[in-house]
């Protein structure tokens, strides 16, 4: 008697039903047809004695977006007064898992976020992140600080260079 898959043993050895077991089950139902076709192609041997590789290749079909919408969509993500600590940590970590420096108008926004939250440490802690973010770019850290000015102005912020952090 062999099993039809993972999910199936799974269900077999650890007569599990609950809902975390479900999303599990799920997963691994989408993952077996590639692991069979990478376990038969596997098996293939070339003329120099190494197995052969497959590989899959995935591509969207949705459009991709534009660095104007991009932009707009975190602005208004972190403009949102409803925006809680979690939510704001949890938008600053996706952001900062971008290969990119936050413009300016969404750095302000973020500013903004943490002092409604008034969170003092975590605005300049932003600051510190986009500076970070530059990658030693002295010039794209002062133009993001310049262009924010009005906003750590108005909100009594100073930049860690100024508090003596940097």
């Amino acid at each position: 008697n062999t099993s039809s898959g993972c999910a199936e043993d799974i269900d077999r050895i650890g007569g599990h039903k609950d809902r975390r077991m479900s999303f599990l089950r799920v997963a691994l139902r989408r993952l077996r047809p590639g692991i069979t076709a990478y376990r038969q192609t596997s098996a293939v041997i070339s003329k120099n004695n190494t197995p052969a590789v497959t590989v899959w290749r995935t591509y969207s079909s949705s459009s991709a977006e534009t660095d104007e919408e991009f932009d707009a969509r975190w602005e208004a993500y972190f403009n949102r007064k409803d925006i809680d600590g979690w939510e704001l940590r949890t938008g600053l970590n996706e952001l900062y898992g971008h290969d990119l420096v936050p413009e300016p108008k969404i750095v302000a926004a973020m500013i903004r976020a943490a002092r409604r939250l008034n969170d003092v440490a975590l605005a300049i802690r932003i600051l510190e992140a986009v500076k970070e973010k530059a990658a030693g770019s002295q010039e794209i850290y002062s133009h993001v600080i310049q262009e924010i000015r009005p906003v750590l102005d108005e909100l009594g912020l100073e930049t860690p260079e100024e508090l003596g952090l940097a």
